[in-house]
């Protein structure tokens, strides 16, 4: 197999990006400030109207373009959220109270179901049904796990103190 060199002009789509008028990256071609967001000068300060709680990282000055809004913080998971989002995206203290929110946040939607009278099925909503349909052996072996490490602590908290000490006739 031999190199051969090719003349750049011949290829097909050479010098493409050549126009700056075509050029997608030719408004952000100018020097920008490194905490200044790329896009600032081409947009308007919000796409998306603020119209409820928005939680914002504290790296950025303003929140994103486009943010959901389908679920507000609310409750003790809202509570959560609001402390996680004091701290850097690169803390801990922000990233491991999200995930307790959101663990959290599945209590709440359990009690909300039942305080308006619908017992949500958890079988479906977590996917059983096709776990046991299509991976019944690691199904097995969770629901395994679940029962023996449940069946343990429920063990572990109900016992009695009864074969702790043994009765003594003085005790110091």
């Amino acid at each position: 197999m031999e190199n051969t060199v090719k003349d750049p002009q011949k290829l097909p789509g050479w010098g493409i990006d050549a126009n700056p008028e075509n050029d997608p990256t030719y408004p952000m071609r100018e020097r920008l400030n490194v905490s200044q967001d790329p896009d600032s000068k081409h947009r308007p300060a919000s796409l998306q109207p603020v119209d409820i709680e928005v939680l914002k990282s504290i790296e950025r000055p303003t929140v994103s373009a486009v943010f959901g809004e389908a679920a507000p913080p609310t409750g003790l998971s809202g509570i959560i959220r609001r402390f996680a989002f004091k701290y850097s995206e690169s803390h801990y203290g922000h990233w491991l109270p999200l995930l307790l929110a959101d663990r959290v946040n599945v209590v709440e939607g359990v009690l909300e179901d039942l305080t308006h009278g619908k017992v949500p099925n958890i079988f479906a909503e977590k996917g059983y049904a096709v776990e046991w349909k299509h991976n019944r052996t690691a199904f097995v072996t969770k629901m395994a796990t679940i029962a023996l490490v449940t069946t343990g602590a429920i063990l572990l908290l109900t016992r009695d103190g009864k074969g702790k000490r043994k009765n003594r006739k003085y005790d110091y």
